[in-house]
């Protein structure tokens, strides 16, 4: 019989690179810069979301992994479009990316929509 083992996940990046970012990481970096670019509390945010102040703060930090409906949730109480958010989400990673493949990482594939 086999053994069930833990999943542990690990970021496997070289000694000379950062590792790569994860989604909740990106995610939470945008979502308190629109908040902070507004000049807007958390506790203020989180209210208008229907979520605790610190909920979002661990969604901010990346330290959750938000659904859909609480990403809506934040912003819509941010007032910012979901569209918009997941292009700046978007452009991070590929900046990140671009820095790795200038260090000599090589390009990975590529999704493009239909």
């Amino acid at each position: 019989m086999a053994d069930i083992l833990p999943f542990q996940q690990k970021r496997h990046a070289a000694p000379d690179r950062e590792p790569e970012p994860l989604w909740r990481e990106v995610l939470g970096r945008s979502l308190r810069a629109a908040r902070e670019e507004q000049g807007g509390r958390l506790v203020d945010v989180a209210e208008r979301a229907g979520i605790s102040p610190q909920y979002l703060s661990e969604i901010e930090r990346g330290r959750k992994e938000p659904s859909s409906e609480m990403i809506a949730a934040v912003t819509g109480a941010l007032g910012v479009e979901l569209a918009d958010l997941l292009v700046g989400i978007a452009g991070s990673v590929r900046r990140h990316h671009g820095a790795g493949r200038a260090a000599g990482r090589p390009a990975g594939p590529v999704l493009m929509a239909a």
